[in-house]
């Protein structure tokens, strides 16, 4: 069975608020107060002249679990949301590798269902160690990436794009934080939305319904009721379309982790590792507490894992 053997996040900075970036973010002034007012976005993280190797290597920093045990992980994978995230030519992933000290391990990139290939690249760890035979081998997965385009730094009418990052240890066995299920749907006819088509608009209205469905599957593929969820770590879109999801599937917003959306933006595919930390750091996780992570990634893919503490 799946499991998290260590999780690390790192957040540049205090802060920067979004009505500061309104010119670099292409916005008016209208459509910044609609993000704080309405989306409860209000500042996002920024890594000046940081690279993404640093923040991956910062992120692997704080990975207490890591030291040690480099020899015992055989893969490496980097989540990421957009298949180009540095200049051609640049390696952050292979810069990352020979610092750590992971030269041995297997490393590639994992872009297929953008923001939530986070899901996809844990799910796609355990798998390959189930496959090794060695119940102490490890996979390391990085999530979070840098605001390299201008259309990467936000998604119009739905949520501004933070520089985040986190790095998580993945086993294949284990008593703490196993995988109990991971539910995925696709739906293609969404992929390169135009901004004010009649199709953007069927999306924005479908959407809550569509991860609701994929969140209940991932519940009942664990065998559980929602009522058995005791926190959902959600990908950090906005306020306002989780507020809109708890009444869908009838679950208190208060067991939602809301905390960090107005502060960190949206994290790529980060948000539900970033959220877990938090989680845990302010003892909001006990042992044996069953927890779901969501994500969606514009193309379009719905995803939902449940896991227990």
């Amino acid at each position: 069975m799946t499991a998290l053997a260590g999780v690390a996040a790192y957040l540049p900075g205090s802060g920067v608020p979004i009505a500061s970036l309104r010119e670099q973010l292409g916005l008016s002034v209208a459509e910044v107060k609609v993000f704080q007012r309405y989306y409860g976005l209000d500042r996002v993280r920024r890594d000046e002249g940081g690279t993404l190797a640093d923040l991956m290597l910062s992120a692997a920093g704080r990975l207490t679990e890591l030291p040690g045990r480099e020899r015992q992980i055989r893969y490496v994978l980097q989540a990421r949301t957009n298949p180009v995230v540095v200049p051609h030519s640049v390696n952050p992933l292979a810069e990352v590798c020979e610092r750590l000290g992971l030269r041995h391990a297997i490393a590639f990139a994992v872009t297929q269902h953008a923001c939530a290939s986070g899901l996809l690249a844990i799910d796609l760890a355990g798998r390959l160690l189930a496959g090794t035979g060695d119940p102490d081998a490890l996979a390391l997965v990085f999530t979070g990436e840098k605001t390299f385009t201008r259309g990467a730094r936000v998604i119009p009418r739905q949520t501004v794009m933070s520089e985040g990052a986190a790095a998580c240890l993945v086993r294949s066995g284990g008593d703490r934080d196993r995988m109990l299920a991971y539910a995925t749907a696709m739906y293609g006819q969404y992929d390169r939305l135009q901004p004010g088509s009649e199709l953007a608009a069927e999306f924005q209205e479908r959407y809550p319904h569509l991860l609701a469905e994929v969140m209940l599957a991932a519940v009942a593929g664990a065998g559980m009721d929602l009522d058995d969820l005791h926190l959902i770590l959600p990908h950090n879109v906005n306020v306002v379309s989780w507020q809109r999801i708890s009444r869908i599937i009838g679950l208190p917003v208060e067991r939602v982790l809301l905390d960090n959306a107005p502060v960190t933006g949206h994290c790529f595919c980060a948000d539900g590792l970033i959220n877990y930390r938090t989680a845990v750091d302010t003892g909001r996780l006990a042992r044996g507490d069953r927890y779901l992570m969501a994500a969606v990634g514009l193309g379009a893919t719905f995803s939902a894992m449940v896991f227990e503490h």
